[in-house]
């Protein structure tokens, strides 16, 4: 049996940056790219435009290289331990990014949570 997975996790974050943006009564613009909405999340705090960019590239990788290592690990480690702590049997995961009381990567069918 082949496993089928989703998964895009800067995607998720970029979407949540969307989100917060709208939240907050400042939404981005409709067409703003994923670059431009990353640089106007960081430059919120950041203390200049080049620590801006320092820091949505550092994010960028840092979410990359998450998701590469969920990739890596998920037939020896991943699976088993969604197997064993969520008894889902089917062969389609979706892994998400999300926040809730901190950073999580989540699969959608069997509800399995991984904590960042």
């Amino acid at each position: 049996m082949k496993n089928e997975i989703e998964m895009d996790l800067y995607k998720d974050w970029i979407d949540t940056v969307k989100e917060v943006f709208r939240g907050s009564g400042h939404p981005l613009p409709d067409l703003v790219s994923d670059r431009d909405a990353a640089f106007a999340y960081f430059a919120q705090t950041a203390q200049s435009d080049e620590e801006a960019e320092q820091q949505l590239e550092a994010n960028e990788e840092r979410l990359s290289s998450m998701q590469q290592i969920i990739l890596d690990h998920f037939e020896t480690v991943i699976l088993p331990d969604i197997r064993s702590k969520t008894g889902y049997t089917g062969d389609r995961f979706k892994f998400q990014w999300l926040y809730n009381k901190g950073e999580h990567v989540v699969e959608q069918h069997s509800s399995y949570r991984i904590p960042l």
